[in-house]
């Protein structure tokens, strides 16, 4: 396992973060409490989850593991998360003082720690205030409750944002950004990645291998069938799964991605995983796993260095599609005068 800092800030993480969705959910309380052991043997120390996964299980199960570790309890780096509706009334959803107030106690009583590593605001939010929102952000690192703050699923233009008013107050800067990036999905990079390295923010993608297309599982003009979320449960996402299966440019990834880990004889995903995590600004890439046996194979991917030509036939294969302006012809070359591997 390698090690990188946690953004802008001295706290050291290593390059794949556990994800925890999975928690209380797809897995027992039994299977993830073996999913974090086989995570930490492996050298890993950052584990990511939010107060919304199974409705703050996932946190109460990472909460539990804890307690019964010490060793791993002090060397855990926790991310959590706060935005998304908690109950039914009004003020139960959101960024507001009152919302995060009660949203960030009630996290770090199921977790059972003290202070909360990274505190993430799930999503940005229209209604609240940002200066009300980074206000409390600031309140909760002086007095101690989180270390550091960062923001999933922000735009370019609301991380830039964020950043300026943070700084304008002299208050404490984002350190994180977590967005959905693999090789399928490289939109970000017109204008989220450049934002993130023009302000020192650490990316910490999710769906790194594309909901599982990256893995090798799904074939082509095939309906998923078998021990996949699609073929366990068809109703959660198979329009999305035939827009995703028409489009040429899914196949090119693939053919790709398979073709490599064929010559080196080892599995799609350890592929797709190492390119993302030599990406630009990528601090640490956030692993979804329901058994021991999948953690594995992904964390394996710490052991993969990619060529220049492999690097290379992998990105020229997922390039995005060209869009309207400005994201046509001028994101391109703006993407191709971008040093690579630079953070």
């Amino acid at each position: 396992m390698q090690y990188r800092t946690l953004g802008r800030s001295g706290t050291v993480v290593s390059t794949y973060a556990l994800g925890t969705m999975t928690f209380g959910a797809e897995a027992t309380e039994e299977s993830s409490h073996a999913i974090l052991d086989s995570y930490f043997a492996a050298g890993g120390n950052f584990i990511d989850t939010a107060d919304v996964y199974s409705k703050g299980v996932s946190e109460e199960i990472i909460g539990r593991w804890l307690a019964n570790r010490p060793e791993e309890r002090d060397s855990a780096v926790v991310a959590t998360k706060g935005r998304f509706p908690m109950g039914t009334s009004p003020n139960d959803v959101g960024t507001s003082r009152r919302r995060l107030t009660r949203a960030l106690d009630d996290s770090l009583r199921r977790l059972g720690v003290d202070q909360i590593d990274l505190y993430q605001l799930h999503a940005w939010d229209p209604i609240t205030p940002l200066e009300e929102t980074l206000r409390f952000l600031e309140d909760s690192v002086s007095r101690g409750k989180i270390a550091y703050y960062g923001f999933s699923n922000f735009l370019g233009w609301q991380l830039t944002k964020a950043v300026h008013v943070a700084s304008a107050h002299g208050w404490n800067l984002p350190v994180t950004l977590q967005p959905q990036y693999s090789l399928l999905v490289r939109e970000i990079e017109s204008e989220i990645v450049p934002a993130a390295l023009d302000a020192g923010i650490g990316l910490l993608p999710w769906s790194p291998l594309g909901g599982g297309w990256l893995s090798g599982k799904y074939k082509r003009d095939q309906a998923p069938q078998g021990a996949t979320r699609l073929g366990e449960n068809p109703e959660r996402g198979m329009e999305a799964w035939k827009a995703r299966n028409d489009n040429p440019r899914t196949w090119a990834v693939i053919d790709a991605v398979e073709g490599i880990a064929a010559a080196r004889g080892i599995s799609p995903s350890q592929v797709a995983l190492a390119w993302l995590a030599d990406r630009p600004a990528v601090t640490s890439v956030i692993l979804g796993a329901r058994t021991t046996e999948q953690l594995a194979d992904n964390l394996a991917a710490a052991d993969v260095q990619l060529t220049p030509d492999e690097t290379s036939r992998l990105t020229q294969a997922s390039e995005p599609q060209a869009g309207v302006y400005p994201y046509g012809p001028l994101a391109q070359e703006q993407r191709s005068r971008r040093i690579e591997g630079g953070r």
